[in-house]
């Protein structure tokens, strides 16, 4: 009898939830039981896992990596996927195998590449693949000269953290005095340049911002699979134009990304975004994790996590290619039931039985939005 599978996320994005059900639902029909923590009692990703764990607040990377540690030994898990304190978590592998864990993650090089955008633009464009241009920003006198360079070439500046993830940080650079105007409607990223140049002259702490022009649509979110030899097993685009999605296996999104991939060691999942510079596609960002949206490859006959889940257990996968391109489609929101704020309702450690299912729950009080996509025609 093929024994089960326990598989760790770790303060993950809601949109994970999908990732849950996918290993769930594996082709394999191997039993996996799903383990979540979270700081936030009502992240849905507790709700959907198996058992679920609050996380305390206020860990160093270093006492992290000991409460991981322990959960693993603990929850006997089997892979982890570890998104919060990544880096340090994949430096200390050898401990998580020795506890017979295995990590769902690149090695702490690749990690350490992909922390800090100037660093990963300067690698990146070291083995040819094309980057746009960008100026390193700590001070108003630095923005301005970026923004009036970037504005003589006929460009729109953009400013966004040098680390970070998910957009947080991301802004557009506008001319445009403050006014009435910004307040109408929703919430706007364009920040008025005189702003955010009085913001940096009186800050007292310091910014440490990449400047960059605008980059055009499309954007195309290369998904990645990559082994331990460093040959990718899987690599499909996921296109952005506005509400319009779909995907793409050409040669000049894959092709850069392969070369990523395989350049860098992104061992696992990993997600590589492009997008246009004039009429050339440009690396956008590096995420050495599985990506959000990872759950839409599903639309193309892909189940991607539990092909990662094999290979990190070293059951190789093999080649993972479509068997098609599903249509356009676009994303839309739905809600997701939440487990009670008290403590989260989980098997006992004693207990030898299956788990509960998390649909076996008792009916929330509350319910959650989050993402989810549909394929509609368009």
């Amino acid at each position: 009898m093929v024994s089960r599978v326990r598989v760790w996320l770790n303060r993950t994005y809601a949109e994970n939830v999908f990732f849950m059900d996918q290993l769930r639902r594996n082709p394999s029909d191997r039993a996996v039981e799903i383990h979540a923590t979270h700081g936030d009692p009502d992240s849905p990703v507790l709700a959907a896992a198996d058992t679920a764990e609050l996380e305390p607040d206020g860990l160093s990377p270093a006492a992290y990596v000991e409460f991981a540690l322990d959960q693993c030994a603990r929850r006997g898990i089997d892979v982890f996927v570890p998104r919060l304190h990544q880096a340090a978590i994949v430096a200390h592998r050898a401990e998580f195998e020795a506890a017979g864990t295995a990590l769902l993650a690149p090695p702490p090089e690749a990690v350490a590449v992909f922390q800090d955008k100037v660093v990963a633009y300067e690698a990146v464009q070291a083995i040819g693949v094309p980057v746009p241009p960008w100026w390193r920003v700590r001070s108003a006198d630095e923005l301005l000269a970026a923004v009036e360079e970037l504005e003589a070439n006929g460009h729109r500046a953009c400013l966004k953290p040098a680390s970070g993830a998910g957009g947080v940080g991301f802004r557009m650079i506008t001319r445009a005095p403050f006014s009435l105007s910004h307040l109408n409607g929703f919430p706007s990223p364009y920040v008025p340049l005189d702003l955010v140049l009085e913001a940096l002259r009186t800050a007292e702490e310091p910014v440490d911002w990449l400047v960059m022009p605008r980059l055009e649509q499309p954007e195309v979110s290369v998904d990645c699979l990559t082994g331990p030899d460093n040959r990718v097993r899987m690599a499909v685009g996921r296109t952005k134009n506005g509400r319009r999605r779909g995907f793409t296996l050409h040669e000049r999104w894959l092709g850069p990304a392969r070369r990523i991939a395989e350049g860098f060691g992104l061992h696992h999942l990993s997600n590589i975004q492009f997008r246009m510079y004039g009429d050339e596609p440009v690396l956008m960002d590096v995420n050495t994790r599985p990506a959000g949206g990872l759950h839409q490859l599903s639309l193309c006959g892909i189940n991607a996590p539990w092909a990662a889940v094999r290979l990190a257990l070293g059951e190789d996968p093999g080649e993972v290619t479509p068997p098609f391109l599903g249509q356009d489609y676009t994303v839309v929101s739905g809600p997701r039931p939440l487990r009670p704020v008290s403590l989260p309702q989980q098997q006992r450690e004693e207990d030898t039985g299956p788990l509960l299912p998390a649909q076996a729950l008792p009916a929330p009080a509350e319910s959650v939005t989050t993402h989810t996509a549909q394929a509609l025609p368009l």
